[in-house]
């Protein structure tokens, strides 16, 4: 398996070719089990926390600049469930309101990125080992602080173009 995708059966080992599907257009397909591969992917949320006028950014793995909160969805796991729960995990806060505001496919870790706005009961951070620090910035700061040219300010930038001061995060 080749990013995500099988060049043999998982099945039976046989060089899997491809095939027209109508409006599919090309797929993999094993003639010797008479199955078709579609292309797999991970998935991943990725979570601007907002308790009132903040955001929370923080940083992870020693690097040095501020992303936003994410993680991936387990199999059998909603965007919406799994963003509650790294966010639980990840800076040990409790969210009540949350909205799924944007998608995007990356390629560099073959993963469908969904990017959610998660507004906090309150502030009080307990990162856990994931995180190597972290904090709060006003909505201008927030905009200002996140890595350039990355996902997480692609996702930012929508968030504070689209939805500050306009509309609350909404389960």
């Amino acid at each position: 398996m080749k990013n995500g995708n099988f060049t043999y059966c998982p099945n039976c080992g046989k060089k899997l070719e491809l095939k027209e599907v109508k409006d599919e257009g090309l797929i993999k397909y094993c003639s010797s089990c008479n199955e078709f591969f579609f292309p797999q992917f991970n998935v991943a949320c990725s979570m601007i926390v907002v308790y009132k006028e903040e955001t929370l950014l923080i940083k992870q793995y020693n690097g040095q600049d501020y992303i936003l909160v994410a993680g991936y969805i387990m199999q059998g796991e909603s965007a919406e469930k799994a963003a509650i729960r790294e966010v639980k995990e990840e800076v040990g806060l409790d969210v009540i309101n949350l909205r799924i505001l944007k998608t995007k496919y990356f390629s560099k870790s073959n993963t469908l990125m969904i990017n959610l706005c998660c507004e906090v009961k309150d502030n009080k951070v307990l990162s856990n080992y994931e995180v190597d620090s972290y904090k709060w910035f006003s909505y201008e700061e927030a905009l200002n602080k996140i890595k350039p040219n990355s996902l997480a300010k692609e996702f930012y930038l929508n968030y504070f173009n689209n939805y500050v001061g306009k509309e609350k995060c909404i389960i």
